[in-house]
Formats: structure tokens, sequence, C-alpha cells
């Protein structure tokens, strides 16, 4: 009995989501194509110089630019940046700290802060429950 298996493909855009860059700024063959899950990894493992390019100068799609800000993407909205950004233009806004990403990071922080006082509190709560179920259960004969 042979199986075959059908060649699992995704559409450009989201093959470049995967590959952290910008659709627009791919080469025409790329945005044109569909792309398999073994071009994709191919194009992770060893990628050629257009990649390679697009991920150190840009420009970047809005996740990367957010991470790279240190803000959320929703907050890049609020700073007003609705477009690609390239390297260069990050590290002008970093250099400049206009108001907004001073305002915007300080929220990230504290988002962050945030989430690893829940996480804490969620562990706590699960130690407390599992002592108190070992209690429950009495002493083992």
């Amino acid at each position: 009995m042979t199986s075959h298996q059908t060649t699992q493909t995704m559409k450009p855009a989201t093959a470049a989501k995967k590959l952290g860059v910008y659709l627009e700024a791919t080469p025409a063959e790329f945005q044109e194509g569909v792309v398999s899950r073994t071009e994709l990894n191919a194009l992770q493992a060893d990628p050629p110089q257009w990649l390679q390019d697009l991920r150190r100068t840009g420009p970047h799609p809005r996740p990367v630019v957010a991470a790279k800000l240190g803000v959320s993407i929703a907050g890049l909205a609020r700073g007003g940046v609705t477009e690609a950004l390239t390297t260069e233009q990050i590290d002008a806004l970093k250099q400049e700290n206009p108001e907004w990403l001073r305002k915007e990071r300080a929220t990230q922080a504290e988002v962050r802060k945030e989430a690893v006082r829940i996480k804490e509190k969620q562990e706590k709560d699960r130690e407390k429950s599992a002592q108190q179920a070992d209690e429950s259960r009495g002493p083992r004969s």
C-alpha cells in the first residue's frame, strides 16, 4: 500500500509572515507563487541574499518594528506608525525617542511586569491546590 502525501503549500503572505519579512519588499517571484513547507524550511535554513538583506535592513513588517522598538503593535498605531519601517528608520526613531515611544515602552514594560506577576500567582495557586489535595487525602497506611 502506497501513501500519497500532498505537498503542503501556503500563500506568499503566510510565508512572509513566518519568515518575518514585509511581503511587498520580497522579490516578485516570491509574491506571485506559492511556497511549499519544504521551500519555507530551505529559506529558513539557508536564506538567500534577498532574505538576508530584508531581515537586516528592512523594510520590516509591523510585528518586527514593534519588537525592535519594544512596544506593542497597537502602540505603534497609537504612535502613528502604520507603515513598514527600515532598520535605519527604526534606529532614527530610537535616537529621537519621541514622547509616544517613551509612553508606549513604559506601557509595554508594565504589561510584561503584570504578566510575570500573574504567572507567579498562578504557580503559587497551583502549588497551594496540590498541597491541599495531598493534605485532604490524609495519612497513608
